[in-house]
C-alpha cells in the first residue's frame, strides 16, 4: 500500500467520526508488519474520559484480531495543522511499534512524515520492565 492509499483511508473514516463535543474529527489507517490495515475514527462521549481516539480505535481493532506489528499510521485530523497522534495514543502505539512510521494529515491533506521515536522519544515499554 502506497502512502497516498493509507492517507486516503484515514480521511475517509475522519468522515465516519463521532465528535459532537470537540467537533474535531480524526480518522486513522493502521498498516500492520503483514500488510493488513485496520482503520479508526474518534468517538466521543459526554463523559469525556471515555472517549477514544482513531489511532487507538484502529490498534484495538488490529490487536483483537490477533496482530501485534505495526509498520505505520496515517492520522488525518480536521484542521489547518497537520494532526500528530497524542500522548496516550504515542504511548498505546509504542507498546507494539517503537520505531513505528507516522503520516500526520492536516485537513486539507497535507502530509508530515515522521516516525514514533521522533514524537516520543525515549517512550515507555516493555523493555523497561525487563529485570
Amino acid at each position: 500500500m502506497t502512502d497516498s492509499e493509507l492517507v486516503k483511508l484515514a480521511l475517509k473514516m475522519r468522515e465516519k467520526a463521532y465528535c459532537p463535543y470537540s467537533r474535531f474529527a480524526v480518522g486513522a489507517a493502521l498498516e500492520c508488519s503483514d500488510g493488513s490495515v485496520y482503520t479508526g475514527c474518534n468517538i466521543e462521549n459526554a463523559a469525556f474520559s471515555p472517549s477514544i481516539c482513531a489511532e487507538r480505535t484502529a490498534a484495538a481493532k488490529a490487536v483483537s484480531d490477533g496482530k501485534r506489528s505495526f509498520a505505520r499510521i496515517a492520522v488525518a485530523g480536521s484542521s489547518a495543522e497537520k494532526c500528530t497522534p497524542c500522548g496516550v495514543c504515542r504511548q498505546v502505539l509504542e507498546e507494539f511499534a517503537p520505531a513505528l512510521e507516522i503520516l500526520c494529515v492536516s485537513g486539507a491533506g497535507e502530509v508530515l512524515e515522521t516516525n514514533l521515536g521522533e514524537l516520543l522519544p525515549h517512550g515507555f515499554g516493555p523493555k523497561n520492565l525487563e529485570g
